[in-house]
């Protein structure tokens, strides 16, 4: 078998058993938790006197190298659970003995043995090293055993494989390509977001630049969903213990909800979703079938508790806005409502530059609530939806919520980079639990359906994926900052004053530069910042009431008479190009 019939996982899977049987002869007092593939290549955790740091992995990966010249085989054992346990009290490796425990009695117990390595694992491994193309070590990590903070701190390396040395080059290129899109540089750069440690981790301030992106995104947000029959909600940041017992979220999902508060004696609860609120606002009044659907959306900011390790600026936070949307109709419009949420979905993500989306099709698990036949009319429902719109779908298999099918939404950005976006999540369960009902045409009593359904999903995280998109370098019509005027010298200053207050009356988002430095600095400044247009006035602009103007992508736009070249913004912005 060739390198190119194994999958990447495969190959990565078994790198990392090549990086481990590396660090055993390295450093004999190792010892190895486990050491799986991930979407971008693999890792190890282990646990060793020596701490490793980053030249240390050049060794590593230099005895790696050699193991995959040697075509060292990979040679799979079954053995008894008490053979397994000798073999590895034997070496000391207490973490593969806890490991061992966790397999099922009956289950088939398999050791891999690469060399002098001997690993607990299921495989699959490639026959031999030789079958692993490339390798390259990332990073290093530390780790707690099993996730747990009580537990170890274990060191994790972090490496990747290829089936061969160029596609690991174009992956490491693109890599290098993600980290000059770092939302969290370009943040920093254009002074857009800022977390601090006073406030909190995964908390985030707004500072004005990225308050004014944040206040177009949710003007455009709230046009198109009054212009697409929905109405907009505003609900509480707390609700009383017994809502939230109702909804089942203290059941189910308290370990990620904040701590309760003593109210008057009452227990509250900061609010990890807005779906309990709005439910409620259905049930205020009796309902008839003449009022459905209902389409209720909210920037609603929640809060959930998520572990330090996994804080990642804006893509995982503690505190986060949801473009948040629940739509209550009976079954004669599900289907519709479904096809129109798609649609919607599309138009929103088209309408800020991402062209390459794809459906991924959650249906129902072994263990779910809610009648059959619901889960049936729902995953046509769905189904028919995506089919309809023409979009590119996979099928996850019983991948649904307990609760109802999904459909998930990736888009693909400027790099190629796949996200997960938008939710159209089916719930059965929630209706039963508050008892939501309304009068069909029959005079009876029945019970809707209810969809969430989050288009941009958090605010906070799709903020971050728009800034690595387009790499700080936002459309006109979102940038902070779209014109800039830097006046030659100072002489120029009330002619560039003129030009800004022209700009600002018409609605534009314009500054000047009015410091003593060089036009070429002042330039080199406005580049920083990623400011869509440079306006540059001196005495030929003055005399004739023109600009000189400089984009992002041509250097010399040519001159043009102010009015002119404002009416050409206007236009811009106002057609929201991207």
């Amino acid at each position: 078998m060739s390198e190119e019939q194994y999958d990447l996982s495969t190959i990565r899977h078994s790198a990392a058993h090549v990086m481990a049987a590396v660090i055993q002869k390295l450093y004999p007092d190792a010892k190895f938790d486990i050491g799986p593939s991930t979407a971008e290549g693999f890792y190890y955790d282990v646990d060793m006197e020596h701490h490793l740091v980053p030249e240390d992995l050049k060794e590593i990966e230099k005895g790696m190298k050699k193991m995959l010249g040697q075509r060292v085989p990979f040679v799979r054992k079954e053995v008894s659970r008490q053979e397994a346990h000798d073999l590895f009290a034997a070496k000391g490796q207490s973490f593969k003995l806890e490991r061992l425990a966790d397999i099922p009695e009956g289950e088939t117990v398999s050791l891999y043995e690469l060399g002098d390595y001997v690993d607990l694992c299921r495989g699959p491994h490639v026959e031999h090293t030789g079958h692993i193309g490339a390798v390259k070590l990332l990073s290093i990590a530390g780790s707690y055993f099993r996730g747990d903070e009580k537990n170890p701190m274990l060191q994790r390396i972090y490496g990747t494989a290829f089936h061969n040395q160029a596609d690991l080059q174009a992956w490491l290129t693109a890599v290098e390509e993600a980290k000059k899109r770092d939302h969290r540089k370009i943040g920093t750069e254009m002074e857009l977001f800022s977390i601090h440690e006073e406030i909190g981790p995964g908390l985030i301030c707004w500072h004005p630049n990225g308050a004014r992106i944040r206040n177009a995104i949710e003007t455009f947000w709230r046009d198109a969903h009054y212009a697409n029959g929905y109405e907009l909600v505003y609900t509480p940041h707390i609700g009383r213990s017994n809502l939230w017992e109702t909804s089942g979220h203290l059941g189910f999902y308290k370990e990620n909800m904040y701590s309760n508060m003593d109210i008057d004696g009452q227990d509250y609860y900061v609010k990890p979703m807005n779906c309990p609120f709005h439910i409620m606002i259905y049930k205020e009044r009796p309902r008839s079938y003449r009022d459905l659907p209902c389409r209720w959306a909210e920037f609603g900011t929640v809060y959930r508790y998520e572990k330090t390790g996994v804080l990642h600026g804006l893509m995982r936070v503690r505190g986060f806005t949801q473009d948040d949307a629940h739509i209550i109709c009976t079954t004669e419009q599900i289907e519709d409502e479904i096809r129109e949420v798609i649609r919607f979905s599309m138009f929103m993500w088209k309408s800020f530059g991402f062209k390459d989306i794809k459906a991924y099709l959650a249906t129902r698990p072994k263990k779910a609530v809610g009648d059959p036949e619901k889960w049936k009319t729902a995953m046509d429902s769905l189904k028919k939806a995506v089919d309809a719109e023409g979009l590119k779908c996979e099928v996850d298999e019983g991948g649904g919520a307990f609760y109802g099918p999904k459909i998930d939404l990736k888009v693909k950005d400027a790099i190629g980079r796949e996200w997960q976006t938008s939710t159209i999540q089916f719930d059965f369960n929630l209706p039963e639990r508050f008892h939501l009902t309304y009068v069909g045409q029959d005079g009876k009593e029945h019970q809707p359906f209810m969809v969430h359904r989050a288009l941009l999903g958090s605010l906070e995280r799709f903020f971050g994926i728009l800034t690595e998109h387009y790499a700080g370098a936002f459309p006109l019509w979102l940038a902070p900052e779209q014109v800039r005027v830097l006046p030659i010298s100072e002489k120029f200053a009330d002619y560039a004053q003129k030009i800004a207050e022209q700009f600002k009356k018409a609605h534009v988002r314009v500054s000047a530069d009015y410091s003593p430095d060089p036009i070429g600095a002042k330039v080199k400044r406005a580049r920083g910042m990623r400011i869509p247009y440079l306006l540059i006035v001196g005495e030929q602009e003055q005399n004739a009431g023109t600009v000189s103007v400089r984009s992002r992508t041509n250097p010399n736009e040519g001159s043009f008479p102010v009015d002119d070249f404002l009416a050409r913004v206007l236009k811009e912005i106002d057609e929201k190009i991207c």
